[in-house]
């Protein structure tokens, strides 16, 4: 799956480098078996952020160059959108960018689809696992970010927030903060795998687009 969801990165066409982070040895050699970047960090890291700033910083990336936190479990994650994140942070007033997609009312109350509202420019406004607005239209924010290299290293350094804590949602610190969100709109999110059942699911749609294309 990891290997699906780098091929998928290096499908972007406004990223110079590809890296795989990871505390597990068998992900760094599925990686390295397929010709990928893969970087071994700490295991005792509480999130991905974490990790990916540990390797942000192993790399001496720039403290303006934007990074693109890609989950490892999203093999099909949109190459374009990670473009589109990318694009976002060309404007220079934006330090974090992430996405959202329309969600449909009858899921709204599943504390799993993390909510998010926005003002009419695209800046998050809250982040909640409850039905946010009362009444909807609800969107289902992507666990897909963009940071500046320094705003990542700032952000992992804070304390857990209060409003973090009570949601367990890690974007709330970054609000928090003062840290304004860019948030960009998607037609429709990817599904990704957070369970077994999700995981068979993935198997199926994987094979039916092997069956028509190349997946990488």
């Amino acid at each position: 799956m990891v290997v699906h969801v780098l091929r998928r990165a290096q499908q972007a066409t406004r990223v110079a480098r590809v890296v795989v982070a990871t505390d597990d040895r068998r992900i760094f050699k599925a990686v390295e078996a397929h010709g990928g970047d893969a970087r071994m960090t700490r295991a005792d890291h509480a999130s991905g952020s974490d990790r990916v700033a540990e390797v942000a910083q192993a790399l001496e990336w720039p403290p303006d160059a934007p990074i693109v936190n890609v989950q490892g479990d999203e093999p099909l994650v949109d190459p374009a959108l990670i473009d589109r994140l990318v694009g976002a942070m060309s404007d220079p007033a934006v330090a974090v960018a992430t996405a959202a997609a329309p969600l449909h009312a009858e899921e709204a109350g599943a504390s799993q689809r993390v909510k998010v509202v926005t003002d009419p420019s695209g800046r998050a406004l809250y982040f909640s696992r409850a039905p946010i607005p009362h009444g909807g239209p609800f969107r289902v924010h992507l666990g897909i970010y963009a940071y500046r290299a320094a705003v990542l290293r700032g952000f992992v350094a804070l304390s857990p927030s209060p409003l973090e804590r009570t949601e367990r949602l890690e974007q709330l610190r970054i609000l928090e903060a003062g840290v304004h969100i860019h948030v960009v709109d998607v037609p429709r999110a990817a599904p990704s795998v957070d369970t077994p059942a999700d995981l068979a699911r993935m198997r199926r749609i994987m094979a039916g687009i092997d069956a028509r294309a190349p997946t990488g």
